[in-house]
């Protein structure tokens, strides 16, 4: 596996389904109240925060306590959103993820 490579592909497709599902939706970046991403790889989910200008704060991370539980992250990662209080009624959360196969996707869920 080449490392560079896994993370160029992972940032390109995370950005694109997530500025692909925005335009469908009609929304901006500053109308996402969350971002919950994939806990692969800490790097890539920082760098795409850089990358589209989010606040650091809109994220949520938690690999550092977990590494990549693979299919349960995002899952995972929104429960201790809402355990922590992050999470309110009427928020618009972004899931977006980047896996195995070079398979991805985002979706906006309003809660």
């Amino acid at each position: 596996m080449d490392g560079k490579q896994v993370f160029r592909h992972a940032v390109e497709r995370m950005v694109g389904s997530l500025m692909q599902v925005m335009s469908e939706e009609k929304i901006t970046l500053k109308d996402i109240d969350l971002f919950v991403f994939h806990q692969a790889n800490l790097r890539i989910n920082q760098y795409i925060q850089q990358q589209i200008g989010a606040p650091e704060e809109k994220f949520v991370n938690n690999i550092q306590r977990y590494g990549n539980t693979t299919a349960a992250s995002i899952p995972l990662a929104l429960y201790e959103a809402i355990e922590a209080g992050r999470v309110h009624d009427g928020d618009l959360i972004c899931l977006a993820g980047f896996g195995a196969g070079f398979t991805w996707g985002a979706i906006l869920i309003r809660w």
